[in-house]
């Protein structure tokens, strides 16, 4: 194999926006995935002033707010971050298959990438390990989120170069 990982991005690549839509229910959490986004694309020779950032109140918010970003086709890719917790009844379970399949239909519908970094631990309690646990946690999600994206905004790239010819 030849190429290197991560591949080099293509001045298309670094030329397109990205959208990151941030759930604020644990936005203490949630607000760590994004600046660690932000900073690995940066990294990787991404603008962080390409990245528009929106914020909903919750988790259930983000596939309206995804489909009229992809709708609007500003966005080469968009990339969504939240934080379900089981508060002890059934509802997380529910709310975050609503999201995850929202999601999935809505990135085939539009043909627009998006990217899920919305968890949904089996336990959390807000005490400070589990938060301290989740926090750093986030980090790693944010940083694995920008080398999904981009790899991914590259990868349609060549394929949609690859149709032109």
């Amino acid at each position: 194999m030849n190429q290197s990982y991560p591949p080099q991005l293509s001045p298309q690549t670094l030329s397109q926006r990205i959208a990151f839509i941030r759930a604020d229910w644990h936005g203490d959490i949630v607000g760590n995935c994004h600046a660690a986004f932000l900073e690995a694309v940066s990294e990787r020779g991404f603008s962080a002033d390409q990245v528009d950032t929106f914020t909903v109140p919750g988790v259930f918010e983000i596939p309206l707010q995804a489909k009229l970003l992809a709708k609007s086709g500003r966005y080469a890719a968009i990339v969504a971050s939240g934080f379900v917790v089981d508060g002890g009844i059934y509802r997380h379970d529910f709310v975050s298959t609503a999201v995850i399949d929202a999601l999935m239909a809505l990135q085939l519908e539009q043909e627009v990438p998006v990217l899920s970094a919305v968890l949904t631990p089996h336990h959390f309690h807000e005490h400070e390990a589990h938060t301290a646990f989740f926090r750093q946690h986030f980090l790693t999600k944010g940083r694995e989120a920008a080398e999904a994206c981009l790899t991914t905004m590259e990868n349609l790239n060549q394929v949609r170069k690859l149709s032109a010819d």
